[in-house]
């Protein structure tokens, strides 16, 4: 095709001169031309490299892990890689890029413009050498990645392997605290979800509130209070917010409590003249225990000894919100021992004194949903239920020395049992460690007979892993907190223990071991109080008193005030003081007068020994009466037999 112009377009594309035009003027192009890329072989070897290098990372890898998700990656690899027929395009790429031949004709090799082209600079990686931009950016990760750290996934596994197999490393038992609550039995313990306090309560019908970020190393309790009166305290628990307590007493009303102690609700006691439970308005019998709502703010459950579990409302006390009734295979009444929430608050557990456990659906009253009729033996207290942090797992400690597991979704058989655990309180607990795989109860034993323990078991399999000497009496209650990771323990000889380890512990105990004790003020007898007198005269003001240690250190300076107390005096006296004999003046004159042994005549004697020289000579008395004074006048004496004849008739005995 000919052009007449003096412009051609060139087989690229570009708009060139025309050869005539070219000679005529003696150049062949109006400046350099733009360099061409091919970039479909370029992106072709980016992906080859990144792939080459991914797939050898990964098969070094691949001999020491068994890792299902790196088996599919390979796969996926494998069919990305690139087909053999692309080589040519790959070796075409790798060749160093050149000029067009048409722009060479008539050019100076020794121009100085050679490096000068037209558009935008080209990336770093693109000149000299290979082409990898977008593919390798996306899979270098597994390249590098996977070597350097690699390694640190490597240790971290080894250190969790090797701590998944020796379970005793995860028990935070090292160091302990006592503190304690009284003389008898510390039946309840209750700790609030940040940690920073617990509450403990007896047989004594106390509840102590323990401040671990206030105490100091005395470890006294900031409160302690009576709120069921004269009943033995059975549950205590702070709800899932902190800020309310759960009492639950031998009495037939539970009562809610602030942090402070100060009473909030009180649930209403039934009629008990009432055969059909689920018509009375709340429990006419003993509690046993209580547990709040894990998610409902407000909600809490209790059992009692009227063959009920009923759920209550903060919010109404007068009332409860709904009741549920154990019965046996019969439908007989049975008492329930025990009860609690499942971990998300849908069930809810109870066990019973024929041993048998079931399970409701919180929102079906009628029929439990599980019902397993012989979990322990008929005529025992089961002590305590309670669920898994994943759900699936309910423990149950019986009082016929058992604790056993059972799979809630296939409730028909326990999944393990342990024996040999002595239990004497119908309250003694189990529960689960914060990662979900030790299973922690405590025994009982007579005092001066043994010792009462922890043991720790593996969930997996409810083997013994370990054991640990709390106290010559038993452990009633344990409890093993998340977040702080340490184990409080009730005990029945009236010590509450807690149990941590500096490393893998978290606050609780470990505020208040490192304070100090408070020394208590000797000097404070020294001090004046301070009046205060807002309306006095400026010349009567007393100065303001701004620190008690400056007023010690004044009143110390004072000689009156700082005076050393003089000791006894020995002997006689001397100075107005009187000698030893007690240091008192009464004690003087006890000694020296009052016991005088000198004179052993009669006292009437002694004084009547006077009389006649006072008759004689009368000095005090009888001269300043006796010119006034009328002569004496005494009754003639008659014989007794006839006085009666002559008394006045007013005086007469009455017959």
């Amino acid at each position: 095709m000919e052009h007449s112009g003096p412009f051609e377009v060139t087989g690229t594309g570009a708009v060139g001169p025309h050869p005539q035009m070219a000679i005529t003027m003696g150049f062949t192009a109006f400046g350099k031309k733009a360099r061409t890329f091919d970039l479909e072989a370029m992106f072709e070897q980016t992906r080859r490299t990144a792939v080459e290098r991914s797939w050898k990372t990964l098969e070094a890898r691949e001999k020491g892990e068994e890792m299902n998700g790196k088996k599919q990656l390979r796969k996926q690899i494998e069919d990305v890689k690139p087909a053999p027929s692309s080589s040519r395009a790959v070796r075409e790429c790798s060749k160093p890029l050149s000029r067009d031949s048409s722009s060479r004709d008539g050019e100076d090799s020794s121009d100085s413009s050679d490096d000068e082209f037209f558009g935008p600079p080209l990336p770093p990686k693109m000149v000299g050498g290979p082409v990898c931009t977008g593919d390798e950016d996306i899979l270098s990760p597994l390249a590098p990645s996977l070597g350097e750290e690699g390694e640190e996934d490597d240790d971290d596994d080894s250190e969790d392997e090797a701590e998944e197999e020796n379970l005793v490393l995860r028990i935070p038992d090292s160091h302990e605290i006592t503190l304690k609550h009284g003389t008898k039995t510390v039946s309840a313990l209750g700790l609030d979800p940040s940690g920073a306090r617990l509450v403990t309560g007896g047989y004594d019908y106390g509840v102590k509130f323990w401040d671990f970020a206030g105490m100091d190393a005395s470890l006294k309790a900031f409160r302690s209070l009576q709120p069921c009166e004269c009943h033995q305290i059975k549950a205590l628990q702070y709800s899932n917010t902190g800020d309310m307590i759960l009492v639950v007493s031998g009495s037939s009303q539970a009562k809610v409590i602030d942090r402070d102690g100060l009473e909030v609700m009180e649930c209403i006691k039934g009629d008990q003249y009432i055969v059909d439970m689920a018509n009375t308005k709340g429990h006419t019998a003993m509690l046993h225990t209580g547990s709040w709502h894990p998610r409902i703010r407000g909600e809490f459950m209790t059992c009692s000894n009227d063959a009920t579990v009923r759920l209550w409302e903060v919010e109404n006390p007068k009332k409860q919100k709904s009741v549920f009734r154990p019965r046996t295979m019969q439908g007989k009444k049975i008492i329930p021992t025990t009860c609690t929430y499942s971990r998300d608050g849908n069930l809810v557990a109870a066990a019973c004194q024929n041993g048998s456990i079931q399970i409701w659906d919180r929102n079906l009253t009628v029929h439990p949903e599980f019902h397993y009729k012989q979990a322990h033996d008929p005529g025992t207290d089961t002590s305590c239920v309670v669920f898994s942090y994943d759900g699936n797992v309910l423990a149950s400690r019986g009082g016929d020395d058992t604790l056993k597991l059972w799979d809630v979704r296939q409730f028909n058989k326990p999944l393990f049992s342990a024996s040999d655990l002595p239990i004497l309180f119908p309250m003694t607990d189990c529960c689960f460690s914060p990662d979900d795989k030790l299973i922690v109860t405590g025994t009982s034993g007579h005092r001066g007979c043994g010792n009462g323990k922890l043991v720790f078991f593996e969930r997996r399999t409810l083997q013994r892993v370990h054991e640990t000497d709390v106290t010559d009496a038993s452990v009633v209650r344990c409890l093993w907190h998340p977040k702080l990771n340490q184990i409080m323990v009730g005990t029945g000889n009236g010590l509450a223990k807690v149990y941590y380890d500096p490393d893998k512990s978290q606050r609780g105990a470990k505020l208040c071991v490192v304070k100090t004790q408070r020394k208590a003020k000797q000097a404070e007898s020294l001090t004046q109080g301070y009046i205060i007198t807002p309306h006095a005269l400026p010349m009567f003001r007393e100065p303001h008193q701004r620190s008690t240690r400056k007023q010690l250190e004044r009143d110390r300076l004072d000689p009156p005030k700082s005076h050393k107390p003089e000791p006894p005096v020995a002997g006689p006296g001397r100075g107005g003081r009187v000698g030893a004999h007690g240091g008192t003046l009464s004690s003087y004159i006890v000694k020296n007068i009052a016991l005088d042994k000198t004179d052993d005549r009669n006292p009437r004697e002694a004084i009547l020994h006077h009389a006649k020289v006072a008759e004689e000579n009368p000095y005090w008395v009888s001269p300043a009466y006796s010119k006034t004074q009328p002569k004496t006048v005494f009754a003639q004496v008659e014989s007794d037999d006839e006085d009666w004849k002559h008394e006045p008739e007013l005086k007469k005995r009455k017959i």
